[in-house]
């Protein structure tokens, strides 16, 4: 007499992960072309607006990258929000500290 034994495959549990909204473009280290590109991309997808943001140090990149597409790429683009702000942020070892924020709404 045979036994039958089952075995069954467990899937692994599926982790909580953040997802970005396709709709803002964070701005970092990298080359500002490549978030000119990132910007330009999405409003090729049809977006109708598309967000920029940005803290600390990157701000200033974050502008240079909305007045790009807006100059060279998308001229009939409107800059319908600019929102600065203070977020509290915990470093490494434990401490808090107050970074500034921007986020630039830009529609077609």
């Amino acid at each position: 007499m045979e036994h039958e034994t089952e075995e069954h495959a467990h899937a692994p549990e599926a982790r909580p992960t953040s997802i970005k909204p396709d709709d803002t473009i964070y701005v970092g280290k990298k080359d500002i072309m490549s978030y000119v590109l990132a910007v330009v991309t999405q409003f090729n997808r049809g977006l109708s607006a598309v967000k920029v943001k940005a803290r600390g140090r990157a701000i200033g990149r974050a502008v240079d990258v909305s007045q790009i597409v807006k100059n060279r790429f998308i001229p009939s683009l409107r800059l319908t929000n600019f929102d600065a702000a203070t977020e509290d942020l915990q470093s490494e070892d434990g401490s808090m500290s107050k970074v500034s924020s921007l986020t630039i709404t830009m529609e077609k």
